[in-house]
């Protein structure tokens, strides 16, 4: 008896063991996935669940237009199975690090397929305000990467991250296409949300002022229009003639929606609130995430604070 219950034990201890290290290779298992930056990183987290090990680059408030790699970023790049990047020449650091990593996954751009919009492209939306804004164009050429203020845009994100999701994991395909198939329905809730919202403004009151030019998609689905002394990326300078330009058509317009950002310098814009005797309308979150105890931890709670922030100083 005393033998039989021995083995009993001996035999429940290794089932034990052997569930153990089950558990342990499954867990092993989850997909090594990189995001570029934050707003990616969330897609892909929605996308990808409980399926996938993620690794972000560019952090909640981190700016991407000047961020430098660290030797930890090459190595999560160099152990990625799948990497996406928003391409458009948005991570211009990007190519060096996958060079130096050696790279040897899946890389998914998540803007591909997009209607791209060239820099100041969207301004033919706005061509009766053509004559005032010409001095205030700051003369980029190429595509606008600020593809994801668009929610039309980040439906397509979410169908490429989960085609690459599909692609280096094929027997999770089914969940992967589930997840953003909800997460899609998300979007379209919110976006019906958000354009009733916009809809209570005015169209002769939709001028917006923002540190650096990263809202151009938004200002396309939204029919708004937008003013940056600093340009399409935040590593260039605003001159002392495009501040002067915008501070004058302030005080022609009566503008009176001025807003800050998570990532900009600041410091351009409130001169010009110093100069005009505007106010704050609030911050907008453009390029990054916020913290996650900020208004604007996910996606769809950025985009819809930006949308809803922008809407109420405009109705004031």
């Amino acid at each position: 008896m005393t033998l039989t219950l021995f083995k009993k034990a001996h035999l429940l201890a290794s089932m034990a063991l052997i569930l153990g290290v089950s558990s342990n290779a499954a867990a092993s298992e989850k997909v090594d996935v990189v995001a570029s930056f934050s707003i990616l990183g969330d897609l892909i987290s929605e996308v990808g669940g409980e399926h996938i090990k993620l690794t972000t680059l560019v952090k909640a408030n981190g700016d991407a237009h000047v961020y430098s790699p660290t030797p930890q970023d090459a190595q999560a790049v160099k152990n990625a199975q799948l990497l996406v990047v928003n391409g458009l020449n948005f991570e211009g650091w990007m190519q060096r690090l996958l060079e130096s990593s050696q790279f040897n996954g899946v890389k998914v751009t998540a803007s591909d397929g997009i209607n791209v919009l060239q820099i100041g492209g969207h301004e033919e939306e706005h061509k009766e305000h053509a004559d005032k804004k010409e001095e205030a164009e700051h003369h980029h050429q190429g595509p606008d990467p600020h593809a994801w203020n668009s929610i039309t845009n980040v439906k397509i994100y979410v169908n490429n991250i989960q085609s690459g999701l599909s692609q280096v994991d094929p027997d999770n395909s089914q969940e992967y296409k589930q997840n953003a198939a909800i997460y899609i329905a998300k979007l379209n809730k919110l976006e019906s949300k958000l354009r009733k919202k916009m809809e209570m403004v005015p169209l002769t009151q939709r001028k917006v002022i923002t540190p650096h030019d990263a809202f151009g998609y938004l200002a396309h689905d939204f029919d708004l229009e937008f003013m940056a002394p600093q340009g399409i990326s935040t590593e260039s300078e605003a001159s002392a003639s495009d501040v002067a330009t915008i501070i004058k058509q302030i005080r022609r317009d009566n503008i009176n929606a001025v807003f800050i950002e998570n990532i900009a310098d600041n410091r351009m814009v409130e001169q010009i609130i110093r100069e005009t005797d505007t106010k704050v309308g609030g911050k907008l979150f453009s390029d990054a995430l916020s913290e996650p105890e900020g208004p604007a931890s996910t996606y769809l709670d950025m985009i819809e604070h930006n949308v809803t922030t922008i809407a109420d100083a405009l109705i004031r």
